[in-house]
């Protein structure tokens, strides 16, 4: 894997695991009772985005590391995880 890949792959991990942890632990502005004007109820009170950053950032290496490790490592190819092969369908030039 290249450096490029790598660092590809933590960005994808990382915005996926933003969009898991930004709705939890939101209190919105209805159920702290005090909305500001000009914002809607729905908003959030405090979205700690520094603390979410953070967990954020762990949980990707968390998930990263071995991922990485995994594919440099040659355990699987994209060979593995090509069903039409392994199920012995029809390739496209075979007359089909």
């Amino acid at each position: 894997m290249s450096l490029a890949g790598a660092l590809v792959l933590f960005f994808v991990i990382w915005f996926m695991m933003l969009f898991v942890v930004l709705p939890q632990r939101i209190r919105t502005q209805e159920e702290d009772g005090h909305v500001t004007a000009g914002t809607p109820e729905s908003a959030p009170v405090n979205p700690m985005l520094a603390r979410k950053a953070k967990q954020v950032t762990l949980l990707t290496l968390i998930i990263w590391i071995p991922t990485c490790l995994v594919i440099a490592s040659g355990w699987f190819t994209p060979d593995d995880l090509n069903l039409f092969l392994k199920l012995g369908a029809p390739v496209a030039g075979d007359g089909y």
